[in-house]
């Protein structure tokens, strides 16, 4: 993990997801790029001096050797996030949400939903209730990759799971699949789900694991409520009409109170 993007706003929210950010790259001796994509009637001498001031306090709370760095742009937020992301190629993108918890949607329409939506890119959503400091709580080791099995071929964005599973301690990875009852796996689905296991190993303790229900967020939130283990959720987001759309990727990430990583099938 080379290069981790963090776009900001200074809200408390987008300030806990860069906290989130720097102790990850602090510890993957990732580079932080922090950016703000600003509003016409924003004053840019004034977000200069707010960008700096939060490198300074970044390198001084987490050491000087933190390679981390500050920009801002004008424009649309997605346009100019993409063109942003074409220069600078990141492994992932980190962005602070409000959360929710239940049927609460209060994620609709910002802009961690729309980047999901909009860019390919690996987004590392961070609610504003978690803490970086969680994933080494023994009792929180658990990750959960939601994959409806169909082939995934993006071992890049996979690897970034694995090297953000390596930094929990004792991480165990349980691959989740959600479908109807009386169904079963055809062989290829049987033989992705063993090339999903087979990535994390041997480094990391895998398992498969499977619930039964015709709603792929009531499957997954079930599995949630039912193990306390989980401290991170990984979906992969299509847009293929198959199970796990990116509409569930945002349903998900509006109600979840754990970090949510989301990774694209490179056909959306």
């Amino acid at each position: 993990m080379k290069t981790v993007l963090v776009p900001v706003d200074f809200s408390n929210v987008s300030a806990n997801a860069l906290l989130f950010a720097a102790e990850l790259c602090k510890r993957a001796s990732g580079s932080l790029i922090i950016v703000n994509i600003l509003r016409k009637d924003e004053d840019e001498e004034e977000i200069k001096n707010r960008l700096e001031s939060i490198v300074a306090n970044l390198k001084k709370n987490f050491g000087p050797d933190l390679i981390c760095e500050s920009s801002f742009k004008h424009g649309n937020f997605i346009t100019t996030l993409k063109k942003i992301i074409a220069i600078q190629k990141p492994d992932l993108i980190i962005m602070g949400t409000k959360g929710a918890s239940g049927l609460k949607k209060i994620l609709i329409g910002s802009n961690a939903v729309k980047v999901m939506g909009k860019i390919n890119t690996p987004v590392f959503v961070i609610p504003e209730t978690a803490r970086f400091e969680n994933f080494l709580d023994q009792g929180k080791r658990r990750i959960v990759l939601a994959t409806d099995l169909e082939f995934f071929d993006d071992e890049n964005a996979l690897h970034i799971l694995k090297e953000i599973a390596l930094l929990i301690k004792e991480p165990k990875i349980r691959v989740l699949n959600v479908r109807p009852e009386n169904t079963g796996l055809s062989y290829e689905k049987r033989a992705e789900r063993s090339f999903l296991l087979s990535v994390f190993q041997p480094e990391i303790e895998t398992q498969r694991f499977t619930m039964f229900s015709s709603s792929v967020i009531d499957g997954i939130n079930a599995y949630l409520n039912e193990n306390a283990d989980t401290g991170l959720v990984a979906m992969i987001a299509r847009d293929s009409g198959r199970l796990i759309q990116k509409h569930y990727t945002r349903e998900m990430a509006s109600h979840t109170h754990l970090p949510l990583l989301v990774l694209h099938d490179r056909k959306v």
